[in-house]
């Protein structure tokens, strides 16, 4: 029973130095309106999407009343003209909680129907790649390290050394 314990604990600690050298994603979701107003009228949508920047992999997340508003989204003509009769797709899902991921790079209209939409529920959003990582600042010939030994000192070592720590504190107690 002890044994099978260790290998648990060494598993675990396995796992999690296996976690910390993953790459970190870069999503953002968005809750459209803001966390207090989210999808209603009397708000300008397009005031609150100016200044952000929406890119491939983010989610949009719409809150409203599920008894009387939806999520459409439709074409360009369809958005300016605030027409509900043929949307593209149709997010709603009966609960007033919709999420939408922007997973092309493309513009995207949203609009509610039921006549909501004359009164300012509509969203148009760009989505864009991501910008590339900022590059890496020049190292000093005086350091002698190497850009390899950073990336492996950073992303390599510190989570093996604590997988390998943990490894030997299961060795020391079967023993």
């Amino acid at each position: 029973m002890e044994r099978s314990k260790v290998m648990t604990m060494a598993m675990a600690a396995l796992g999690l130095a296996l976690l910390f050298m993953a790459p970190q994603a870069d999503a953002t979701r968005f809750i459209v309106g803001g966390g207090g107003v989210g999808w209603t009228t009397n708000v300008n949508y397009t005031v609150w999407a100016q200044g952000k920047h929406f890119y491939n992999g983010d989610w949009l997340f719409f809150v409203y009343d599920r008894n009387q508003m939806n999520v459409l989204e439709v074409n360009k003509t369809d958005y300016e003209s605030c027409n509900a009769d043929h949307p593209l797709h149709n997010w709603t899902t009966g609960a007033g909680r919709d999420v939408v991921p922007l997973n092309v790079t493309r513009h995207y209209y949203f609009i509610s129907g039921k006549g909501f939409c004359y009164g300012g529920m509509k969203l148009a959003v760009r989505v864009e790649n991501p910008p590339p990582p900022p590059k890496a600042a020049p190292l000093n010939e005086k350091s002698g390290s190497s850009p390899s030994t950073t990336f492996y000192r950073g992303q390599l070592v510190l989570p093996a050394a604590f997988a390998i720590a943990a490894l030997w504190d299961a060795f020391v107690r079967i023993w």
